[in-house]
């Protein structure tokens, strides 16, 4: 039987760039084995050292989760699609309230095109005003959900963000200006909103959400927003809205791929039912690292607004049980079935996670690289590598990014991307010392780990990456 399995963004370059291949096969089991049989790359991201599928891998049949049929050992027909899903971080007002919620003439005129639609009218208007949505982020995805939350007229607003506006962010940002470069993101955005509609409350809390803050921040609110870009606070959002019982419109982005959902609905799944752990760390590449078109998170932000405002509103049919998946290359849309699955330690029949726990640890952010900060030689400053190439003792030095980031900006010395460093680790003199860089130090830091483990000693990590060479050494150095 052949049968089509697509590849998505974050794992196409270990399956020669290709986004779909063709393959004969009678079960799922034995379609991926023949995939990952021809691109062993591919293997390493998609099973176990023990030879199971990943966790944080989902595997669909047409629109159809494997966990819930026979799992690897689920037939496939003629013409079937087999999809490789991977990880990539309201309430109801009574009428006797909404009565007492009063339109002025200015909001009827502001708020006319949604008056004269029936499905809204003045009574989902009302909803609107009376609602409160929580955004957890002010970044790509808080960007286009924020402004088209504060145009819908929702009353009450709250964002959590501690960042400041970098040049970087205008490329997809488009809460912020360049004036603003350097700014608290918060205040930023909180005066845009206010400028956009003076009738929207902005509630703003500078500070990096947390087991400590998250419940008592969450108080209140009808909806939150996921617009986060790590997998630490992706799980504490989904774990602090299932325990406060508050609905989470779920969105992630990476280069061209975006997917939306809502957990936390009356018995509907939650992410841990999609994805029951993260993947481990540096696995899958941050956009900071991967890249994101600029216009995908206006597309997936705004896909979050729309949910948001159904809601409030309970108008149309939610997201529930169901992820989309946008393709900007393609244009395309896809959707797969979500199910609640009833052994979820937090939404589940019987869940054994009660309260909120340490999702740095859970995620293994630390992990096995905090085992070589008790060895001295693990890494290097810039300030350091300056000094030594300056001097006569030079190491030598390994970008371990890809070639079009290379292009961009580098410090010389051997370019091998870390997705190929198992295959040409022969290239490498373990005799030498090593210093292995790549944009901002995650990616070299598996790559030293990896080294570690192959035997060689004089390898050391730059701390900060060409990042901070540019920041620290170079300023004529372009940043990225």
């Amino acid at each position: 039987m052949s049968v089509k399995i697509i590849i998505p963004m974050p794992l196409k370059q270990y399956a020669d760039k290709k986004d779909s291949f063709e393959i004969n096969a009678n079960t799922v089991g034995e379609a991926l084995r023949k995939l990952t049989e021809e691109h062993r790359e591919l293997r390493n991201h998609l099973y176990s050292e023990d030879g199971n599928l990943r966790s944080f891998v989902n595997i669909y049949v047409n629109d159809e989760d494997v966990r819930y049929l026979d799992k690897e050992k689920t037939t496939v027909k003629e013409g079937d699609t087999i999809s490789i899903v991977p990880s990539i971080a309201g309430g109801v007002t009574s009428n006797e309230e909404l009565l007492k919620i009063n339109l002025s003439n200015d909001e009827i005129r502001r708020y006319s095109r949604h008056l004269i639609m029936p499905e809204v009218g003045v009574e989902g208007q009302r909803k609107l005003k009376a609602g409160s949505v929580l955004m957890i982020g002010a970044g790509g995805l808080g960007s286009p959900t924020g402004l088209y939350l504060t145009a819908a007229g929702v009353g009450r607003i709250g964002i959590v963000d501690f960042d400041t506006v970098d040049e970087s962010n205008l490329q997809r940002q488009v809460l912020y200006s360049t004036d603003q470069i350097g700014k608290s993101k918060l205040e930023m955005a909180r005066e845009r909103l206010h400028a956009l509609n003076p009738y929207v409350k902005i509630d703003t809390y500078q500070t990096q959400l947390s087991s400590e803050n998250a419940l008592e921040i969450f108080k209140g609110f009808d909806v939150v927003v996921d617009g986060t870009d790590n997998f630490q606070t992706r799980y504490l959002v989904n774990d602090a809205c299932i325990l406060t019982g508050i609905p989470n419109v779920y969105g992630s982005i990476f280069r061209f791929e975006g997917q939306a959902s809502v957990f936390g609905l009356e018995d509907g799944p939650c992410y841990r039912c999609l994805y029951p752990e993260p993947p481990p760390p540096g696995l899958v590449p941050s956009c900071a690292e991967g890249g994101v078109f600029g216009v995908l998170p206006g597309i997936v932000g705004s896909i979050q607004a729309n949910e948001v405002i159904k809601i409030l509103t309970g108008i149309g049919e939610l997201l529930k049980g169901r992820l989309l998946l946008f393709d900007a290359l393609k244009m395309t849309f896809r959707e797969l079935k979500l199910r609640r699955n009833p052994e979820c330690p937090v939404c589940g029949d019987n869940p054994t996670q009660k309260k909120l726990i340490d999702y740095e640890q859970f995620c293994g952010v630390e992990s096995t690289w905090s085992d070589y900060k008790r060895d001295a030689d693990y890494e290097v400053e810039v300030e350091e590598l300056k000094k030594q190439l300056d001097g006569g003792n030079k190491p030598f030095i390994l970008d371990v990014r890809e070639e079009h980031e290379y292009n961009i900006a580098n410090l010389g010395g051997r370019l091998i991307p870390l997705r190929e460093l198992p295959s040409r680790i022969n290239e490498l003199d373990s005799s030498k010392e090593i210093v292995v860089y790549c944009k901002m130090g995650g990616r070299s830091q598996q790559a030293v780990e990896f080294l570690k483990g192959a035997g060689f000693r004089k390898v050391k990590n730059l701390v900060g990456g060409i990042d901070r060479w540019a920041e620290k050494i170079d300023s004529s150095m372009p940043r990225y």
